[in-house]
């Protein structure tokens, strides 16, 4: 962490100071603040300095593009402008106002950030099971297979306790109080009720007909399965966030310490089961009706739309906006299929940079493609973006030309994730089938990831460049 102590100190001090930070925390390559007034940052000395990419402000955010090392930085930063730690953001942002839409998207990126790291780490170990599975090594009745499908399933299974935690640090209320409520939907004992007398049905014969096990106070309680569920938790979250600032003002300070936490749980926690999560429930099953219906009306002109504009989506931290409903998708049907579309993005953009690296006699532009190819195959595209083909502009152009070919692909061959998993070719393993293996839609998904690569090059080195200079002087 010492040796970007001083590259920390030059962000704080082009940013307009650690006093104008209201809150820092970072994702995969991107440091991430919320500033009181972005017009005080040197926003072009930012990009020039040595250590950072370049800079995107988007979401209500001021996003400096770090790299692959951006934990260190991060760290380094946290330090020198005595921020909050371990990705906090409990700095009051005072009345800072952005748009709905750039509040959706920091809210998004701000709950699942912090647990990106685990959430594909895991996925990953349930892809490359799969795959185990499917190449014969492994069997079902194997102790090898069910522990590490145990350990693969367990973030996905309990994902309310770990979103409660994170969405509760987003809004500011009290984390144990969200993991709490996150543990209850997922309490055992509960789910096993299903499996008991129907006391009567609610709604028959409408597409939420929902049978009636037990009671709370005589209010029928409506009984889910919340395992791998989003949306419910995060709205419980939210309302237990603001009921525990209610009663924070009307409890005497001598109490508070036992009956805030108290109070908020009884009321919220009950309410979440009656109320919230059933209606958060229906909504996400309608979410991911509507998604799939899209998908359906033409899977290759959204595959080609999707692949196409990924990049750019990227970019501006616009995805995050189809990062739940994809984890909706996996919650209600066990699969998804929108964000599979985008799975050329990353192949091409390598492609594209290796067409650079292979044409240019420049040793600095050389090195820095290598560098963001090497991250590229892992999938992180940032480096090769701004480092390499967005300055260029036409390779940038062509790489988005043959994402979208391998978008359209993508969706021709059904290509499927099962699991959210790691990116670039560790994402490969979430595409094989639980059951039936390397399926059809999984070969058919390595082929357009090969074209994507393959487009990606040819296109640059062809057309991606003017021909009189070669990138020589570049």
């Amino acid at each position: 962490m010492e040796k970007y102590a001083e590259l920390a100190s030059e962000i704080i001090k082009k940013i307009g100071g650690s006093e104008n930070v209201n809150s820092v925390f970072h994702c995969v390559t991107r440091l991430r603040f919320k500033l009181k007034d972005e017009n005080a940052a040197d926003t072009e000395a930012l990009k020039n300095m040595d250590g950072v990419i370049t800079v995107m402000q988007s979401g209500g955010q001021y996003q400096v593009v770090i790299g692959n090392h951006v934990t260190d930085v991060y760290q380094a930063v946290v330090k020198a402008g005595n921020f909050p730690a371990e990705d906090a953001l409990d700095v009051d942002e005072g009345d800072v106002k952005t748009s709905l839409f750039n509040r959706f998207i920091d809210t998004v990126s701000g709950i699942f950030t912090p647990i990106l790291g685990v959430l594909a780490a895991t996925g990953m170990l349930k892809g490359f099971v799969a795959m185990f599975l499917a190449f014969g090594w492994l069997t079902k009745e194997m102790g090898t297979y069910q522990l590490l499908q145990a350990i693969g399933d367990s973030l996905f299974f309990f994902l309310p306790i770990f979103l409660g935690y994170s969405a509760s640090k987003k809004f500011k209320g009290n984390i144990f109080i969200g993991m709490v409520i996150g543990a209850s939907l997922v309490y055992p004992s509960l789910s096993g009720l299903t499996e008991g007398k129907v006391l009567y049905t609610l709604f028959a014969g409408t597409i939420i007909e929902s049978p009636i096990y037990l009671t709370f106070l005589g209010i029928p309680v409506i009984l889910m399965n919340y395992a791998f569920s989003v949306i419910p938790i995060i709205l419980a979250a939210y309302v237990a966030a603001k009921v525990e600032g209610w009663l924070k003002t009307i409890i005497p300070d001598v109490v508070k310490t036992f009956l805030v936490p108290f109070c908020t749980v009884a009321i919220v926690a009950p309410l979440t089961f009656i109320i919230i999560g059933p209606i958060a429930t229906w909504a996400g099953d309608i979410l991911g009706v509507v998604s799939l219906a899209i998908y359906n009306f033409s899977p290759v002109f959204a595959g080609a739309f999707l692949g196409g504009f990924w990049q750019i989506f990227v970019m501006f931290g616009l995805h995050w906006g189809l990062v739940p409903l994809a984890l909706i998708n996996y919650a209600t049907l066990g699969y998804d299929q929108i964000l599979a579309l985008a799975f050329g993005a990353s192949f091409a953009q390598i492609g594209a940079v290796l067409a650079v690296v292979l044409k240019t006699k420049n040793k600095k532009l050389k090195g820095l493609g290598i560098s963001a190819f090497i991250s590229g195959i892992f999938g992180i595209t940032e480096p090769a973006i701004y480092g390499i083909t967005l300055p260029l502009k036409k390779p940038f152009i062509m790489s988005c030309i043959a994402a979208s070919i391998s978008g359209a692909l993508l969706g021709l061959f059904k290509s499927t994730t099962y699991m959210s998993g790691g990116l670039g070719i560790f994402g490969i393993p979430t595409r094989v089938h639980p059951d039936n293996g390397l399926d059809s839609a999984f070969w058919g998904t390595l082929l357009a990831i090969s074209v994507a690569f393959i487009l990606g090059f040819i296109l640059t080195y062809l057309f991606g460049t003017k021909k009189e200079n070669r990138l020589e002087n570049l």
